[in-house]
């Protein structure tokens, strides 16, 4: 396979050019050999690398676990039992999470309860809801800000 400019690497791998260049500054991509002309060239090594970054993110890996996950590899050691140790910590994540949202569950269905129950009772008055006002606590916003972060449709918007 020829050599290719960036704009078809990032056309093969989703990831945008900027996004590709920002790799290489931070290590996750070697910087590529240049034309007579000065444009980076990229191989098939480099498609196949941004495709295991893509992967590695997608299940949750930061970018820095992604580049000692990369340069164990180069170094000839055996990157898998680093990956097993970060996975194990992203279940204690998940498990916390699942904890949280569980907990903010039982607070909205109780919210929801009461609000029912009282929504004939409520004051008129200066306040905007009084379901709101009354009910929200902050149990669940790190369970939120974590689900928020993991919706499909953001992962698209982050990777540009």
């Amino acid at each position: 396979m020829p050599k290719m400019k960036i704009g078809e690497l990032a056309q093969r791998t989703g990831f945008s050019t900027k996004t590709i260049r920002y790799y290489e500054q931070v290590g996750l991509l070697a910087a590529p050999a240049r034309s007579d002309s000065g444009y980076r060239l990229y191989g098939p090594e480099d498609v196949e690398r941004l495709e295991f970054v893509d992967k590695a993110k997608r299940l949750g890996f930061s970018l820095d676990d992604i580049r000692d996950v990369l340069l164990l590899h180069e170094q000839q050691e055996a990157p898998c039992v680093h990956v097993l140790a970060l996975l194990e910590q992203k279940l204690k994540q998940v498990d916390g999470v699942l904890k949280d949202l569980r907990s903010f569950r039982r607070g909205l269905a109780e919210l929801h309860d009461e609000a029912t129950q009282r929504l004939e009772q409520m004051p008129e008055g200066a306040r905007v809801c009084g379901i709101i006002e009354q009910g929200v606590h902050a149990k669940g916003e790190a369970a939120l800000a974590w689900l928020e972060f993991r919706r499909p449709g953001k992962r698209a918007q982050r990777r540009a």
